[in-house]
């Protein structure tokens, strides 16, 4: 049993403490918006914050998790408000298919907190996230248009 903090709520989950953050988020919390890529904490479509720092929740384990702060995709809106890098996705038309998108899009708030004015050289250290539908110049036009708001 481990008792973790996901989006200002205390969960009690009953799994093994080596289990991935994300299969507990996913399978046991039933939080979806949360999504498996690779396995490899490689692609970032499970990214998630903990304790603000975007993370790959596959390559995190439950163990690691427990007692901090974990925000999901689920969890960025804010009082019925979206964040602003929600709706930057939104205006810039970011996704095809999606599936990268909550990942993504949670790297990218994590950036702003962090630098909340980044130039392309910032944006192409930082989000290291997979697209395979290859739509970076839309992310990176709404990371601006973010940055903007």
């Amino acid at each position: 049993m481990a008792n973790l903090k996901i989006n200002g709520k205390t969960i009690t989950v009953d799994v093994e403490d080596d289990t991935p953050l994300l299969w507990a988020i996913r399978e046991n919390v039933g939080l979806t918006g949360t999504k498996y890529g690779c396995g490899i904490a490689q692609c970032g479509a499970c990214t998630v914050h903990i304790d603000g720092v975007a993370m790959r929740s596959c390559g995190v384990t439950v163990s690691e998790a427990a007692g901090k702060e974990i925000t999901t995709i689920e969890g960025l809106e804010v009082n019925g408000v979206m964040h602003k890098v929600q709706l930057a996705w939104i205006a810039n038309d970011v996704p095809q298919c999606g599936y990268c998108q909550s990942g993504m899009i949670m790297a990218v708030a994590a950036l702003l907190k962090e630098n909340p004015k980044p130039n392309d050289s910032d944006i192409n250290d930082a989000i290291t996230n997979i697209c395979r539908c290859g739509t970076f110049q839309q992310v990176r036009e709404a990371i601006h248009a973010a940055a903007n708001a």
